[in-house]
């Protein structure tokens, strides 16, 4: 009997979500991997192309930023968080073009923040943490970078 996959129902849950924004689902954004490391999402050049042939940096910066977005929603859905999670400010490095599919890496927020995030939503129901993420192209070269800073609220 083969192992069972502890993130399955997270990366369904993530693709779901995802899947119910228009603009995102234009894109073509899945879920490619969940783990405790990192995020990955996937989405095919053919519908973020430009006119120079390459990855249209507007498609790069929303894979970017949904990526972070994403690690950040599921560690703290993970700890049992009801949160709205926004971008608040982020900061984006275009280093090459990307002649192919959106490859993009967002990392888990480690323990420690979580934690500290979490005791400042128990104290003021808000707070706020800096997430990072890399698009890569097929060599695994980074292309694009994005560091944003991200506010969770608690619902209700």
């Amino acid at each position: 009997m083969p192992p069972t996959d502890p993130y399955a129902a997270q990366r369904q849950r993530l693709q779901a979500l995802l899947d119910a924004m228009p603009p995102v689902a234009a894109l073509g954004l899945a879920v490619d991997g969940l783990d405790d490391r990192c995020l990955r999402l996937v989405a095919p050049l053919s519908r973020n192309v430009n006119d120079k042939g390459c990855a249209f940096g507007g498609s790069l910066a929303s894979a970017l930023t949904l990526a972070a977005w994403g690690a950040l929603e599921t560690a703290l859905h993970h700890v049992g968080e009801d949160v709205d999670i926004y971008v608040a400010d982020s900061r984006l490095e275009y280093l090459a073009p990307l002649y192919g599919d959106l490859l993009v890496e967002a990392a888990m927020p480690d323990a420690e923040a979580v934690a500290a995030l979490c005791g400042k939503l128990a104290a003021r129901g808000r707070g706020g943490l800096v997430m990072a993420a890399e698009a890569r192209d097929a060599a695994g070269r980074v292309v694009t970078r994005l560091e944003g800073r991200y506010a969770a609220v608690r619902r209700g």
